[in-house]
């Protein structure tokens, strides 16, 4: 991204969160690259990191364009997310800040604006091509959002900013108190949960520690210009099946005791949703549970052939570390979303 012997100033927001914490660890210790992390409250950062800290909320027009200015690159791994409704918290919170710090990288002729997405954005359809346009689904308006994301870089790559979409699997390992695992293991103790498809579809997991990686190269890659999208996934991805067994063999969780197909799991999950309205706490399943159960068919093979991506935790290894770590700090079932 410099000429030689220059350092790359990379701005990094969400540098609290999981993505961010495991990219503020690896772009620390990269000798050409000065990091600059712009966080809400400095004291989460991870402790011993010496770069420059740049607080504020995203959602203040004047931090997005201060903190844009005299870098070279933003690594956009900021976020708020939900599975289920909240439609306007995911407009406010998440989709507002994103196209305006797109717009305001943009306007500054930032080199490189790095975007963290995931796999689900074109599933099942063409989630294999990770430059393929993503599919807005109107039952989760969350991933809704993430698709406009990603066609507001499309249009706003330019012959000075080139825009890098990274989308990831399904997230594990540690530090992560959301996603599919908190979500599904109160539920497996219910054993109301069923098979979906028989358990027959792969998830791709993917380790922090490798989101990072992909980065990491996504940040140094000379060679990429325009839009370039690319799917970060472990080195391999386990059917559903495989992963609830390892986690009835390993702690004892039940495996389901029937099974349906995705049809019918998306029309309970609709009941549930309904449902909801009238039920205290979060619907058992919502259309949004069911659509990361499908198949998404993402490999490495672009982002290994262009970024040099070579990921290395097993997703074994993962699980265990991001279980560990719920059984010690999450006290009740994880909520559908962030707390506001």
């Amino acid at each position: 991204m410099r000429s030689s012997g220059e350092k790359t100033r990379v701005l990094l927001t969400g540098a609290t969160g999981f993505v961010g914490s495991h990219a503020l660890e690896a772009l620390d210790t990269c000798p050409d690259v000065e990091l600059v992390a712009a966080v809400r409250d400095p004291r989460r950062l991870l402790p011993g990191f010496k770069g420059e800290v740049r607080r504020g909320d995203l959602r203040d027009p004047r931090y997005v364009d201060a903190i844009v200015r005299d870098v070279q690159v933003v690594v956009h791994a900021g976020t708020w997310s939900s599975l289920f409704s909240h439609r306007q918290e995911s407009r406010e919170l998440f989709l507002k800040p994103a196209l305006a710090l797109i717009d305001a990288a943009v306007r500054q002729g930032v080199s490189r604006f790095i975007n963290i997405s995931t796999t689900s954005a074109a599933a099942p359809d063409c989630a294999e091509d990770p430059n393929s346009r993503g599919i807005p689904r109107y039952f989760w308006p969350h991933l809704t959002n993430i698709v406009r994301i990603e066609n507001h870089m499309r249009n706003h790559s330019t012959w000075a900013t080139t825009m890098v979409n990274l989308r990831c699997g399904i997230f594990v390992g540690q530090r992560y108190g959301l996603g599919v695992l908190p979500i599904l293991l109160p539920r497996l103790r219910t054993h109301l949960v069923p098979w979906v498809g028989g358990g027959r579809t792969r998830l791709p997991l993917v380790d922090g520690r490798d989101i990072a990686q992909a980065i990491v190269h996504a940040v140094r890659q000379p060679q990429l210009a325009g839009y370039e999208g690319f799917n970060i996934v472990g080195p391999y991805s386990p059917t559903v099946r495989e992963l609830i067994d390892f986690l009835h063999s390993e702690f004892g969780y039940p495996r389901p005791h029937f099974s349906v197909p995705f049809g019918a799991a998306y029309l309970f999950a609709w009941l549930m949703e309904k449902l909801d309205r009238v039920l205290p706490g979060d619907p058992l399943i919502t259309r949004s549970i069911v659509h990361l159960l499908e198949e998404t068919g993402a490999t490495n093979e672009r982002a290994s052939a262009v970024l040099g991506y070579r990921p290395q935790h097993d997703w074994q290894e993962s699980v265990r570390l991001q279980v560990a770590e719920l059984h010690r700090r999450q006290r009740r079932p994880m909520a559908l979303a962030r707390p506001v």
